[in-house]
């Protein structure tokens, strides 16, 4: 719902002016006419957001919890319980915040006679998927919304067990590359030049790896400010330059094209297209419109641009393998599974069997991929610090081989 302030004229021919609250502003204008004549002004309010109220994160809803609310959906409505008493029940039932707020105001507007989709879309306006809009449009349509929560919630499981693979996967390289880089930089800044006084004092020739490693610091600690503001302005230059049409085109498709990481980002892309794809029309969307809503999905925004485009063939009466393989931007492989579910007439089995394949192949890609940074990231952290210890040590040796 939302709350509007009016204008308008009484049945007397009085001026009158309020509030009301209504699902848009249609709607609001009907309630006022209830008791006025003439509407002269109606404007939305605005809620204020105070330091206390005001959201820190603005990202989407955690998957998982949308999985647990769509299984709960599924078994409450197999139940043939009313949907707004679902709805209500299952909104005091929720732990997340965000998601708790969300359901309370779909309860309200479903109980007011609005669709379950429809307000779901407009309480939960760019925190909830577009996937899980059009899912359950398409089940209140055909009457099969149980369902529909039921492919969902499998939908979403599925996901949030990809991501917590990855990021468990990440966790480790991540935390050794950034202990590093501190560990790095203290020494630089601070321990080379302690240990560079002291070999000053006491004199004798130092040997190049160490004048080397004392220069390097000497420029951090001299040029430390210009670097770090260096490294900002590239970093705002580049979050520009992607935040562009073209830029950012081009950086999802060279993220596509970069070794081993890039094949990783296509299977996983793979994965995301074939799973939705096979969850809304497990829904009953027809293929175009799936097409349509998978493209808005997709994480990346050069694939989600070419699966755009492939929407105008299929509305032009060709084939979703023809389209996919005149595109050219997915493997062949998918290609080829969605020939042979249109052929056989089961593109939904089919796709989400080809989504469990790449789902497999994301998830062996990048545990081969780990395998081999962790050695490496290793090595490399062995070899810099052998390198320093290696440069503070000769001098020593050399000025006791001088006493």
């Amino acid at each position: 719902m939302v709350t509007f302030k009016y204008k308008a004229i009484s049945r007397d021919g009085l001026p009158v002016s309020g509030i009301v609250e209504a699902y848009d502003e249609y709607a609001a204008v009907a309630q006022i006419k209830e008791t006025c004549s003439l509407v002269t002004r109606i404007t939305p309010v605005r809620e204020r957001s105070g330091f206390l109220t005001k959201e820190i994160n603005v990202k989407k809803i955690d998957l998982k919890a949308l999985s647990m609310v769509c299984s709960q959906f599924s078994v409450i409505l197999a139940a043939g319980m009313p949907i707004a008493k679902c709805v209500g029940l299952i909104a005091g039932q929720s732990e997340d915040k965000r998601l708790k707020r969300i359901l309370s105001n779909v309860a309200r507007d479903v109980s007011a006679g609005y669709g379950l989709a429809d307000s779901f879309e407009t309480a939960g306006k760019g925190l909830l998927p577009l996937t899980f809009i059009e899912t359950i449009r398409s089940g209140e349509q055909s009457g099969t919304l149980e369902n529909s929560f039921e492919s969902l919630s499998g939908f979403y499981e599925r996901r949030y067990k990809t991501k917590q693979k990855v990021s468990a996967a990440l966790t480790y390289p991540v935390f050794v590359m950034i202990i590093a880089v501190v560990v790095m930089i203290v020494v630089m800044v601070k321990v080379i030049p302690t240990v560079s006084g002291i070999f000053d004092e006491l004199g004798g020739d130092m040997p190049p790896s160490t004048k080397a490693l004392i220069s390097v610091s000497a420029f951090f600690q001299k040029h430390i400010l210009w670097i770090l503001l260096g490294m900002l302005f590239l970093t705002a230059l580049s979050v520009a330059a992607v935040r562009t049409e073209e830029g950012r085109v081009k950086w999802n498709r060279l993220k596509l094209k970069v070794p081993i990481l890039g094949k990783i980002s296509m299977l996983n892309a793979s994965s995301q297209f074939a799973n939705t794809m096979s969850t809304l029309l497990g829904a009953g969307l027809p293929v175009a419109r799936a097409l349509a809503v998978t493209a808005k999905t997709l994480d990346n925004y050069m694939l989600s641009l070419e699966t755009s485009k492939m929407v105008t063939g299929l509305e032009e009466g060709r084939h979703l393998g023809t389209c996919m393989k005149e595109s050219g931007c997915y493997p062949q492989t998918l290609n080829d599974m969605c020939v042979i579910g249109e052929e056989t007439g089961e593109l939904e089995e089919t796709l989400k069997t080809i989504g469990r394949y790449f789902d497999n192949e994301a998830e062996h890609a990048t545990q081969k991929a780990l395998s081999k940074l962790e050695p490496a990231i290793l090595v490399l952290i062995a070899g810099i610090a052998g390198f320093i210890v290696i440069s503070i040590y000769l001098p020593i040796f050399n000025i006791y081989d001088m006493m």
